[in-house]
């Protein structure tokens, strides 16, 4: 018979063969037609298969589990795993942990890393502590395994103390758990601290990989350190090991980190040299380089790789898209915006809110206030920012009185608190309409009841406000009491008001002050030779033309632009 010549060696050769569910169903059937369904071997193969195999079936694996009566605790461990792994079911995984404890198992060195990992990927710290006392009372917190799956836990779970812990205890430290170390101060927002851990991993002589590299260019990144990122781009080099030369997973993801230290830390041009030695470029790359454009103010370069990423067949994610709604709303792109959002609305991406958002700031900073109103109505939840972006939007294009009394909506609400760019719209809204009471009333709103500081562009509306309506004692206090010192921007606030009052003694103090600090651009100077000329008093006009020609200060020409280049 058929069942005679099939020991527990063909199936396990045959289930190290197979390619596809269908196959090990079949071998499933088989088995179950031979002695070999008692061998707890060829079950744990099966498994195996359907946890860790890519065409494998983790609800299969489990009806199998469900069906042996005495699993063994490698059997517990694959099905702990599968649960944990590509984040399938974390939580049944800790739930099968603690049936196991139940049944009588003793967890080993390879249970608590499966199961630590579940409850990092849903954070729970308070499981995450039971199975550390569970670690110490069966004597395995010496274990490596285990100790670098609690460090992983704590780091994860944002407790950067316990885990550092844990990080001293381990008797025998290696590249992992200094990785592992490292990544958590990367991914808790501690850059600098990441980069001091890298260095103490160097002075102990533990050699980093790949995932260490990355980790510390990505704390270089953050912490803005161009040095550091330099230094361990060339201990790259120098390891013989250069992913700008080869394509593969691995090196794209170096590639990325190296060029996104570059990127961030201003170092655009050696950004976008490595940028085009790549072999292969991913999303990741080509959006590491448009943020960077857009982020240094370089507009029209990010738009310009846009349209090239466009072009060479990569669809933009959504990182891309709100990158360049950003660069469409400081370049009052509306055309271009319009296009993204029409690319939006047919992708699966359209109902994201951190895009709807960019869209909503892109039509209020274009002066499209009725779609950004549309965006903003259709949402259901608004968030502070969404409220200052149209606050902000109907301030910049004249519309004062709409955006104080969306203010005052917002206020309504006690969920939301303003913030600093909140407070700026308000205050601009109340310089361009005049409200004098008003903004003093809201300026002193801010710093009492909110907390908030108030920085230079408060001050400047202030000034603005106050200048406007001539109250020029008042501007001259306020400015004098200031914590910071008074920009150009500030003190061409108080000369736009001396202009519209015709104030000459207060425009010659203003002048004394300007000298001083010596702007390069012509705002103010021709400001000044405007409010010469307006009072008739031409010999000061031809000497601030001259002061402007000395010092090479050339009046900035108005220009238009129109977009041509869309997307098709």
């Amino acid at each position: 018979m058929i069942e005679d010549m099939i020991n527990q060696n063909t199936i396990l050769y045959l289930l190290a063969k197979c390619k596809s569910m269908s196959e090990l169903k079949k071998l499933h059937g088989l088995t179950v037609t031979t002695p070999t369904i008692k061998s707890i071997i060829p079950l744990s193969k099966l498994i195996d298969f359907c946890v860790d195999s890519e065409f494998g079936d983790i609800n299969y694996a489990d009806l199998v589990f469900r069906q042996i009566n005495a699993p063994s605790v490698y059997i517990w461990n694959s099905m702990i795993r599968g649960y944990a792994n590509n984040g399938h079911n974390p939580r049944m995984s800790m739930l099968l942990y603690r049936q196991m404890i139940q049944n009588g198992y003793s967890p080993d060195h390879f249970t608590f890393p499966f199961v630590l990992k579940a409850s990092c990927v849903i954070a729970d710290q308070d499981c995450g502590k039971c199975i550390h006392s569970c670690i110490v009372k069966s004597g395995f917190e010496a274990d490596a395994y285990a100790a670098t799956g609690l460090l992983h836990m704590y780091v994860s779970c944002v407790d950067m103390k316990s885990g550092l812990k844990v990080f001293d205890n381990i008797p025998k430290w290696n590249v992992v758990a200094w990785t592992c170390l490292i990544a958590g101060y990367v991914n808790n927002n501690q850059p600098y601290a990441a980069l001091k851990v890298f260095e103490d991993m160097d002075h102990c002589g533990v050699e980093p990989n790949e995932i260490t590299m990355v980790n510390a260019l990505i704390a270089c990144a953050r912490s803005r350190d161009v040095d550091t990122g330099r230094r361990i781009h060339q201990r790259i080099r120098k390891a013989g090991y250069d992913p700008f030369k080869s394509a593969s997973d691995s090196n794209i993801i170096l590639a990325n980190a190296i060029l996104e230290m570059y990127a961030k830390c201003g170092s655009l041009k050696t950004a976008r040299d490595l940028f085009n030695k790549m072999p292969q470029r991913n999303t990741v790359s080509w959006n590491t380089m448009i943020n960077a454009y857009n982020q240094y103010d370089r507009h029209q370069e990010a738009l310009d790789l846009f349209f090239d990423m466009w072009a060479a067949g990569i669809y933009p994610d959504k990182a891309t898209f709100l990158s360049v709604l950003s660069v469409c709303a400081h370049q009052c792109s509306l055309a271009l915006g319009q296009t993204v959002h029409a690319c939006l609305l047919k992708s699966s991406i359209a109902t994201d809110i951190a895009l709807a958002t960019a869209l909503l700031d892109m039509y209020a900073k274009t002066g499209e206030l009725g779609s950004a109103q549309k965006i903003f109505n259709s949402l259901q939840k608004k968030d502070v920012v969404m409220w200052t972006s149209m606050i902000n939007g109907l301030a910049m294009h004249g519309h004062g009185n709409e955006a104080l009394s969306m203010f005052q909506k917002m206020q309504d609400d006690s969920s939301l608190v303003p913030d600093h760019i909140t407070y700026i719209g308000v205050l601009f809204a109340c310089s361009h309409v005049g409200l004098v009471e008003e903004a003093q009333k809201h300026f002193n709103q801010m710093i009492k009841m909110y907390g908030l500081m108030p920085g230079r562009e408060h001050y400047g509306c202030m000034v603005d406000l106050l200048s406007r309506a001539g109250h020029f004692r008042e501007a001259e206090r306020l400015m004098e009491t200031m914590p910071i010192q008074p920009n150009i921007a500030i003190w061409g606030a108080l000369l736009n008001g001396c202009q519209i009052h015709e104030n000459m003694c207060v425009a010659n103090q203003v002048k004394v002050r300007l000298t001083e600090l010596e702007p390069g651009q012509s705002g103010v100077p021709v400001l000044l030779s405007n409010i010469y000329a307006k009072a008739g008093r031409w010999e000061e006009v031809n000497l601030t033309r001259k002061a402007m020609k000395h010092k090479r200060i050339t009046k900035t020409i108005g220009h238009s632009s129109v977009e041509m280049k869309l997307l098709s």
